[in-house]
């Protein structure tokens, strides 16, 4: 294998580090583009979930294919010159010039792949919507379109993910690189992300999601439902609104960690992605195009399904109406209701905050106390369906209608809905509450609740971000919430539970809480009579178990 560092000159004259991993002999032969800010002098690391950055795929296997690969680190990192943007226009230049500079190389057939996940997936759309002559394809793995809504500021709350954990990491691998030379990064992302809260000329540089249509070349949007606080949704809207070729898979391993072994996997690669590569970049005949355009993983049910749409022909959107009757199943603030139809009763249910209860974020300890370890349930708001009497497989967007009303001028509203397991009777009766498994969440703060009617559809309400609003206290407002899409089976005998409340917690969002600010103090009131029927809308696919 061939192993060289290349300097590239951009347009504006910043000189861009690459490294190039390439067969024996002169070829040509086709090539793959990863970009990220993680530099290649860290590739000597294991590719594992212990560095998680590390999301470049099998490099050496690829070569072995019959591939060059390009690894390039992106302005502002690594080896490369210039201030690190995220994503900004000399960014997103920079991989255009790089690409055509590759295609003109004797090495290389002049046909160009995009290649990677998280950070390496959320330029490929940007490669893609560039559009240079030499690339050829793009397989978007992992990675969001939209970083203002997916990544920074969740349904307009600011999510500590990017401007904390993931830029003090950065800085630190670019610090103390397996090899080469510290790269100290000067850009102030923190500061550049808390300076625009609201959706402005900022994000909009900077988020693919606004020029996904004008992706026309052949893309393979490789999701996973695991990665649902930063970039399930990306995958979903690169295949929808993407213009060329196109198809759309969905993996179903758990988290963040899982994905990454999945992705570094040389299994994966020679059963998911070389095919589309080898069809694409060497014109070989392989079972790409004979896979159906939608494959998608069924949480909850370890299948793998397959459909010529998403969502998925013959899905039935069904109501759950919000209620104050208890379900006896769950220890929680107030333990309300889910059912089909919408009750009478008790017209509301209300909270205060911060509860004094509350240690970590909006957790709390257990029955016994700190000995009994968090317990994530037993202090938010739950509404919790009675035992389904089938097998319930849901599949698509998922839609919440709050009618609600706060004591404040503004409030947040984190929502989660869960996979409700059956309890032994001597477990209830001792105020342990029943596992769950999160099945997806949704957020928004309430003074982002305006629409945006030109991208909104009935099922997918999409909130500009651009113009808050206050509140009037106590006064109700209607509040259309998107919950990140999924796929998932709930068992017979098992329950729905919606979780509301106004906050997170590190103890239960792992990589991306969102801090809770000290200024949240009040009261709000979720509505549920007849004149205010607050409801979720689920996706029920006809797809038999």
């Amino acid at each position: 294998m061939i192993d060289d560092i290349v300097r590239i000159d951009a347009r504006d004259g910043t000189s861009i580090g690459v490294r190039i991993y390439r067969p024996d002999g002169a070829g040509p032969y086709p090539a793959l583009l990863g970009a990220a800010p993680y530099r290649f002098d860290n590739n000597s690391l294991p590719a594992s979930a212990q560095f998680l950055w590390r999301e470049t795929g099998p490099i050496e296997w690829y070569v072995e294919q019959g591939y060059a690969y390009v690894h390039m680190d992106v302005r502002g990192s690594g080896r490369s010159g210039g201030q690190f943007e995220f994503m900004g226009r000399g960014e997103q230049n920079d991989l255009y010039d790089v690409i055509e500079w590759i295609g003109k190389q004797s090495w290389c057939s002049g046909k160009v792949g995009g290649i990677g996940q998280s950070y390496f997936c959320m330029l490929q759309w940007f490669m893609g919507a560039l559009a240079p002559p030499s690339l050829s394809c793009i397989a978007a793995h992992d990675g969001l379109a939209d970083a203002y809504r997916a990544g920074c500021y969740h349904g307009g709350i600011p999510c500590d993910f990017f401007p904390g954990y993931w830029w003090y990491q950065n800085r630190f691998i670019n610090r103390f690189p397996a090899s080469g030379p510290s790269r100290e990064q000067d850009t102030d992302l923190t500061g550049m992300v808390a300076a625009h809260p609201t959706y402005d000329a900022f994000w909009r540089e900077r988020s693919a999601w606004e020029v996904l249509d004008k992706i026309k070349v052949p893309l393979y949007s490789s999701g996973v439902w695991g990665k649902m606080q930063l970039h399930t949704r990306g995958n979903i809207d690169g295949y929808l609104r993407a213009s060329g070729p196109k198809k759309l898979r969905m993996s179903g391993v758990p988290n963040a960690w899982a994905a990454a072994a999945e992705f570094s996997s040389v299994e994966f690669h020679q059963r998911v992605l070389l095919p589309f590569y080898d069809h694409y970049l060497k014109g070989k005949s392989t079972d790409y195009l004979a896979r159906p355009n939608v494959e998608y993983a069924v949480r909850g049910a370890n299948v793998m399904r397959s459909a010529e749409t998403w969502p998925p022909p013959g899905i039935k959107y069904t109501r759950w109406f919000l209620n104050a009757s208890p379900s006896g199943s769950v220890t929680s603030l107030n333990d309300g209701g889910l059912s089909p139809q919408a009750a009478a009763g008790v017209p509301s249910t209300s909270y205060k905050y911060p509860n004094p209860g509350w240690v970590a974020g909006v957790v709390g300890f257990g029955p016994s106390g700190p000995a009994g370890g968090f317990d994530p349930v037993r202090r938010v708001l739950t509404f919790t369906t009675a035992p389904v009497d089938r097998d319930l497989e849901i599949c698509g967007p998922i839609k919440l209608v709050l009618y609600a009303s706060s004591s404040a001028r503004d409030t947040d509203f984190f929502i989660k809905l869960s996979d409700q397991f059956p309890q032994a009777p001597d477990d209830r009766a001792k105020g342990l509450n029943p596992f769950a498994e999160l099945i997806t969440r949704g957020w928004l703060r309430a003074s982002h609740r305006a629409l945006d009617p030109e991208h909104s559809t009935e099922m997918v309400p999409y909130h500009g971000h651009s113009d808050p609003q206050p509140l009037t206290p106590n006064e109700i407002y209607k509040f259309e919430i998107s919950l990140e899409p999924m796929a998932y089976l709930i068992k017979q005998g098992h329950r729905l539970r919606l979780e509301i409340v106004n906050g997170d917690s590190p103890v239960s969002e792992a990589l991306w809480p969102h801090y809770y600010r000290p200024d949240k103090v009040g009261s709000d009131t979720i509505h549920h009579d007849p004149a205010h029927p607050s409801e979720m809308i689920l996706p029920v696919s006809p797809a038999p178990p």
